[in-house]
């Protein structure tokens, strides 16, 4: 399925189509996505350009999720379709080899000289400050993204079929440029529909391409926002601060049975609960809790629920039976366990199979 994008400005009486803008997608582009990666996907940070590697090639740009995991964007230019795929899976087999020195190390050497800081931060503290918490392990798992103005057919066969067959984290962003008079303007798709939010980690699966019918939820404590403690005591998740983060929440529905990762930087990082879903995603006012024997509205006994946020980055709450919970100084966390920045995610990689059947055994939960 090839993916065209047009652009037409609306006049009072008729339709304007706009014009292809001139764009250097080699130099223009790249420059583009390191000084505003979020424009790939939000919650990233740039941790490296022109990254050298030592089985020869660089990668264009090198990005950092809030989970630490690794994000490897590269560039078609006018590469063939079997080039660019061989040539981001060879950097992905790369990737996935760096330890948290070199991540630093990359990082450091991004920083400087061309770098507008005096006082350039380490990764620790640079992902503290875009992240709000810094996990305990870096790159658990990783993503590869191919930047293209537009996509053939056989590129899209091969993506495709790593994706389905062998759970390989794979995405195809499309921009395009458009001139409107003085006014230019970026536009991005994804390839097949291919949201890189699904949470496929990239790893060699015992069950390529099948999911074990359990979904992984990110919880953010920290804040006023939200609250762990307030989870466990009035059974939900929840998730806000725009569409990014409450599209995938919204997506949970009764019956499915979720396991939650908490990011909290004082108190903990790792898997704190294991629960089934048993109501849909509401706003605060909408959600109701029991208090003794009397049902109420969340917001009647949450402070963090009383809180008031900008149209668009509302919280909204799930409910959930819980079957096993802990607080987050006893947060469960091992090498090798599935990670993700989405607030849900439905993954397909070894990593999700092996934590959750980590945790059944170590909760005792069937």
């Amino acid at each position: 399925m090839s993916t065209e994008i047009r652009i037409w400005r609306i006049d009072d009486d008729k339709l304007t189509p706009t014009s292809l803008a001139g764009f250097d997608y080699e130099r223009d582009l790249q420059e583009v996505i390191a000084d505003d990666v979020s424009i790939v996907g939000p919650r990233l940070m740039v941790i490296g350009r022109e990254v050298e590697t030592d089985i020869g090639g660089r990668i264009d740009v090198l990005a950092i999720d809030a989970d630490g995991n690794l994000v490897v964007i590269e560039l078609k230019r006018d590469r063939t379709p079997r080039e660019v795929v061989a040539q981001v899976l060879e950097y992905g087999e790369w990737v996935r080899r760096m330890n948290s020195e070199m991540i630093a190390s990359t990082f450091d050497k991004y920083q400087s000289p061309e770098r507008d800081s005096a006082t350039p931060l380490g990764i620790d503290d640079a992902m503290r400050e875009a992240f709000g918490a810094v996990p305990d392990e870096l790159n658990i798992s990783h993503q590869l993204v191919v930047v293209a103005a537009e996509m053939d057919p056989a590129t899209e066969r091969i993506v495709t079929y790593l994706q389905e067959e062998y759970g390989v984290n794979i995405s195809v962003a499309l921009f395009r440029a458009f001139q409107d008079e003085d006014r230019r303007y970026l536009t991005r798709a994804w390839m097949n529909e291919n949201d890189p939010s699904t949470g496929t980690a990239t790893q060699s699966p015992s069950t390529p391409g099948k999911w074990n019918g359990e979904c992984y939820v990110s919880f953010g404590e920290g804040g006023k926002r939200r609250s762990w403690s307030e989870a466990r005591k009035y059974g939900f998740v929840s998730a806000g601060g725009g569409d990014f983060y409450t599209k995938t929440l919204k997506s949970l529905q009764p019956g499915e049975r979720i396991w939650v990762k908490i990011s909290e930087l004082k108190s903990g990082n790792g898997y704190v609960a294991v629960g089934t879903v048993n109501a849909p995603a509401v706003r605060a006012e909408e959600f109701m809790v029991q208090v003794g024997d009397v049902v109420k509205p969340l917001a009647e006994v949450s402070e963090s629920a009383k809180l008031e946020f900008p149209e668009g980055e509302e919280e909204y709450y799930v409910g959930v039976d819980w079957d096993k919970e802990c607080g987050v100084e006893g947060a469960v966390w091992q090498r090798g366990f599935f990670a993700n920045q989405n607030t849900v995610a439905r993954p397909k990689a070894s990593s999700w199979t092996f934590t959750v059947e980590f945790l059944k055994r170590a909760w005792g939960v069937e």
